[in-house]
């Protein structure tokens, strides 16, 4: 398991550590699986300019930036290139070879552009609403930290590699079917429970919508990665690193989305 952490942090992570003594498919595995605990440092800091934010002390526009860069910085800005390079690869042809080729290049064009601008943009605009409350906080870090399930979910077995190279080849098919779905439900229950326990804590917001729309946040983003997924493989034939980093990008807007859609939609009894 120490290895499995040491990947996983040192994978998705700016953190420094020490390199894992032993990487076979096994803690590869692991690591996929372990990648929502890698949020914590990003989410720490979410956590800090959200209540800077509650109390009036920062616009929450400048803070809902300020959170982005802190997170990208972080992740050494991985899943962005991930997503900036798979745009410009499904937009450069229907041929697979031509498309991984495109993306193994790695410089970013139109396509790559416009996707990381407008995935930005919905970011920020989904922040600025969210942590302008603890509620909305709250229900932010869960999109935070459920966006990383991407990871385990373009993993699983049963999905090829799109190359013999890379990321993907190393991490295609080694999370299993039922530890993957133990994983999302784990989230999607811990979620509920934050949101049942937040609801205490802020008068005229029923447990139950508050436990609904954690877990919602949870579903809706792993339902985003494996979309996203889904799409990949159709056009490339398989996974690579880029495909798991714009999953990653792709269900943390979506979970944005729908916890900022929650946030306005939450029934006072």
């Amino acid at each position: 398991m120490r290895d499995a952490w040491r990947l996983a942090i040192g994978t998705f992570t700016a953190l420094p550590v020490d390199p894992p003594a032993l990487v076979d498919r096994s803690i590869l595995g692991r690591a996929m699986l372990l990648a929502p605990l890698t949020t914590a440092p990003a989410a720490l800091v979410w956590l800090g300019l959200g209540a800077l934010s509650t109390r009036g002390w920062a616009p929450t526009a400048v803070v809902a930036v300020l959170a982005l860069v802190v997170t990208a910085l972080i992740s050494r800005a991985l899943h962005l290139d991930g997503l900036a390079d798979l745009a410009d690869g499904l937009t450069s042809g229907h041929d697979p070879a031509r498309s991984l080729e495109v993306m193994r290049r790695g410089d970013t064009g139109p396509a790559g552009a416009a996707a990381v601008v407008l995935v930005l943009l919905l970011d920020t605009a989904c922040l600025a609403a969210l942590l302008a409350s603890a509620a909305g906080t709250a229900l932010a870090l869960v999109a935070l930290a459920a966006s990383r399930l991407a990871c385990a979910v373009c993993a699983r077995d049963g999905i090829p590699p799109a190359r013999r190279q890379g990321l993907g080849q190393g991490v295609a098919g080694t999370v299993g079917r039922t530890r993957l779905v133990a994983v999302v439900v784990t989230v999607a229950a811990l979620a509920a429970a934050l949101g049942a326990w937040l609801s205490g804590t802020l008068p005229g917001i029923s447990w139950w919508a508050a436990a609904l729309a954690g877990s919602a946040v949870v579903l809706t983003a792993t339902m985003a990665a494996v979309v996203t997924r889904r799409h990949a493989v159709r056009r490339l034939g398989g996974i690579t690193g880029d495909v798991i980093g714009a999953a990653v990008e792709i269900a943390l807007a979506v979970g944005l989305v729908t916890a900022a859609l929650a946030v306005t939609a939450l029934p006072h009894p």
